[in-house]
């Protein structure tokens, strides 16, 4: 892109590109990329390659799409229904905010364990759990909470907010604030 000042005034009002060229496709995820933006792209045909690969994620049609398109894809939809598509990105993210649950949950109870063991190393001069049982009862706890995040499904409101970018920690300030209901 020559003129990233008109990009980025085009930009603005773009949320879906339809039946474009193969170049076009690669200029505008390049474009998008090179403003920080987080960028998702299908594709079928050979030509369609290089914005697959050049995108955060590349959805490649399963049906309709050759095998260099296939190939450079993230993720293959097998039936070319874009229903699939926001199937994918709404479990997706599910799965992204699951495993920032279960690091939440992680962080709650290693660090309560820490705090439990130091203090009562330190009033009893000795560690009130030996090293066998604490990892008897993180393993149990482990296996219980990877099971109920594992287990729950997407919802809709998944799909309202912005992407994660590509940049942004797993860890965030809002997982020690955040209420579990």
């Amino acid at each position: 892109i020559e003129n990233m000042a008109a990009f980025k005034r085009i930009e603005k009002k773009l949320k879906v590109m339809a039946r474009s060229q193969p170049d076009d496709k690669f200029l505008l995820v390049d474009g998008l990329i090179r403003l920080g933006r987080t960028v998702a792209v299908t594709g079928d045909g050979t030509n369609d390659a290089m914005a697959l690969t050049k995108a955060d994620v590349g959805f490649g049609m399963g049906i309709a799409g050759t095998q260099t398109c296939l190939k450079a894809a993230d993720i293959i939809i097998q039936d070319d229904s874009f229903h699939n598509v926001v199937k994918a990105v709404s479990w997706g993210r599910n799965v992204y905010d699951n495993i920032q649950r279960f690091l939440q949950f992680q962080l709650t109870v290693n660090v309560g364990a820490l705090i439990f063991t130091v203090i009562g190393a330190i009033l009893l001069k000795e560690s009130p759990l030996q090293a066998i049982q604490l990892l008897w009862v993180n393993m149990i706890m482990d296996s219980l909470a990877s099971l109920a995040l594992a287990t729950e499904p997407p919802h809709d409101a998944l799909l309202n907010r912005p992407p994660t970018g590509r940049n942004d920690s797993i860890i965030t300030k809002q997982i020690g604030r955040r209420r579990q209901v």
